[in-house]
């Protein structure tokens, strides 16, 4: 790794929009010959970071520097053209197309005005077996590959475009284990070769098995750099999140730990989804809250989507009320009884152009069919009643949902799913984004359900929350249930230990 001057600085980045400062005083630099690991929890500025050296987003304020020269981007083309190349999460390139054509698309060789296939063949032979020590019949189409050769391909073009810094957005999410061990290897590969690389992932293992430094980022601001080897994987953590374990020790526990001895309503065994989480054995009791801990991409919201049907478990057994079911649909999960609050309110949740009514009758409407439509009189009683019990603002069943703070947008969903009577409502993410005010309340209203009978289970990532309402926690990481904890164990030092792996 070089020590040597910077290839990139940034200093002093803001960037805001409406309403939001989403950098605040920035700074970032990377060597040549190193992979810098970009690090934070959602909302932590890493993506707008990114957009702004990639020339998506002008610089408000600050300045940056590329090999000691002052740099202005403009556009993702002027990036690419001074050397700084992405490769995306979801991978950009044309699936049915050959591997030669993926790579020199735009730039083929040609001769006498046409494309020589045998040279740009050649050529992409020689960029994968030089570049990245790959071999592989480029003259396939590309979706006749895995995802992780699909990777490789697209770094494969960026390199042939005289990249000096590649970044990786979250290359490994869909990769397995030996996917994710050649990446590494050709990214160990290049670093020798002198090229930056810039990794962002949520996974703490990968960070520390193949970065050499560590930029951590916090609601916009820059909280530091940081040599890999000299950071204990407890300090990231709590970098990441904003708390230290000492302070943490005199936080209240939980207040409540209702329906213990209950039977248990659904009981999950090996369960798991490749790609989304590993196999996880997990129990919700009736009457009982258990909480999902973990930092952002360690895999909550998949484990969520696999107890409501929304994806589909590969493997894994999943009990409920004593009866092996296989839930392949959302549909079925409903029919059994389950509900589900998906933290992306906006875009899974709320239809904004409805009304609050509309909103809350949605689910029961669609679960009776539109053939045994609900009287409007009784969507009006329906709304009422839970506009009064949840205390929504304004209570106009009429108004338009977007206009209504995002609190109260979380209690019309809460109504929506109420409505059915679940047994197992999943909450994820309910209280993101909202005041105190509602938070304390919607807090209330989870265990004020619980002690009616109601199996909860709820995911955020407050650690103060999850503490305070649940009976019981799994901890996750990197897609992993790595621990469950009951009793004395539920408390925050606890939990940021195990998502740290110590």
């Amino acid at each position: 790794m070089s020590e040597n001057r910077p290839i990139l600085q940034m200093f002093g980045i803001h960037k805001r929009f409406p309403g939001v400062h989403a950098l605040n005083d920035v700074r970032f630099r990377m060597f040549a010959g190193e992979v810098h690991a970009l690090m934070g929890e959602n909302g932590a500025g890493k993506s707008t970071l990114i957009k702004v050296l990639t020339g998506v987003y002008p610089v408000d304020e600050g300045s940056v520097e590329w090999e000691g020269r002052p740099l202005h981007l403009r556009s993702p083309l002027e990036a690419q053209q001074a050397g700084i190349s992405t490769v995306y999460q979801e991978i950009n390139l044309c699936p049915n197309l050959s591997v030669a054509e993926n790579i020199f698309i735009g730039r083929e060789p040609r001769k006498f005005g046409k494309i020589s296939w045998k040279a740009m063949n050649r050529a992409a032979e020689a960029l994968l077996a030089e570049r990245l020590n790959v071999k592989l019949d480029v003259t396939k189409p590309l979706d006749t590959y895995s995802v992780a050769v699909q990777q490789l391909v697209a770094i494969a073009r960026a390199l042939n475009i005289s990249a000096r810094l590649l970044i990786l957005d979250e290359p490994t999410s869909s990769l397995d284990r030996d996917e994710t061990n050649k990446l590494f290897e050709v990214m160990r590969h290049l670093k020798k070769q002198g090229l930056a690389i810039l990794f962002v992932t949520h996974f703490l293992d990968q960070v520390y098995e193949v970065s050499d430094r560590i930029t951590i980022l916090r609601n916009g601001r820059f909280v530091g750099e940081y040599l890999t080897d000299e950071l204990p994987r407890v300090e990231l953590v709590q970098k990441m999140i904003g708390k230290d374990l000492e302070l943490l020790g005199g936080m209240p526990k939980r207040t409540a730990a209702p329906g213990e001895a209950k039977p248990p309503y659904l009981r999950a065994s090996g369960l798991g989804r490749k790609g989304g989480v590993e196999p996880f054995d997990l129990t919700i009791g009736s009457g009982e809250i258990v909480g999902l801990a973990g930092l952002l991409g360690s895999g909550r919201t998949e484990t969520a989507r696999l107890l409501f049907g929304a994806d589909r478990a590969d493997q894994g057994r999943l009990v409920i009320e004593g009866r092996e079911i296989r839930l392949d649909s959302p549909r079925k999960a409903i029919d059994r009884g389950i509900a589900f609050c998906s933290e992306n309110r906006k875009s899974e949740g709320i239809i904004e152009d409805l009304t609050v009514r509309e909103n809350i009758i949605l689910a029961l409407q669609a679960h009776r069919g539109w053939f045994r439509a609900l009287s409007r009189r009784r969507q009006e009683e329906i709304a009422d009643e839970y506009i009064r019990a949840l205390d929504i603002k304004p209570p106009d069943p009429e108004q338009f949902i977007r206009n209504l703070s995002g609190g109260n947008q979380q209690k019309v969903m809460l109504a929506r799913w109420l409505l059915m009577n679940p047994r197992l409502l999943i909450l994820d993410e309910p209280t993101r984004g909202i005041d105190v005010g509602a938070k304390a309340e919607i807090q209330k209203l989870v265990l004020s359900l619980s002690r009616e009978g109601m199996a909860v289970l709820f995911i955020s990532s407050e650690l103060e929350e999850v503490v305070r309402v649940s009976s019981r926690i799994a901890v996750l990481r990197d897609r992993r249930h790595v621990r469950h904890l009951t009793g004395d164990d539920i408390q925050q030092t606890t939990i940021m230990q195990a998502i740290a792996g110590g």
